[in-house]
């Protein structure tokens, strides 16, 4: 996938992630998904409807997730 989406939760991110880095994660996604790095004017609603749909899908996600321990599992 998009090596420049980093993980969002601890311990790989040692603090909250803010709401910058998880809009910042969810814009990485759409332009990986969509193939643009910037919508043509025609396609700007729906860019931005992804980006804050993924956005907001990643918060309840980080929100809901239960970290037991300290080590980070990859796939």
């Amino acid at each position: 996938m998009c090596r420049s989406i980093k993980t969002l939760r601890p311990p790989a991110l040692p603090e909250e992630a803010t709401e910058e880095d998880i809009r910042a994660a969810a814009l990485q996604f759409v332009r990986k998904v969509s193939g643009f790095r910037a919508p043509a004017a025609h396609n700007r609603e729906v860019f931005d409807r992804a980006v804050d749909e993924i956005a907001d899908a990643t918060a309840r996600l980080l929100d809901g997730l239960e970290i037991h321990g300290g080590g980070v599992r990859t796939p």
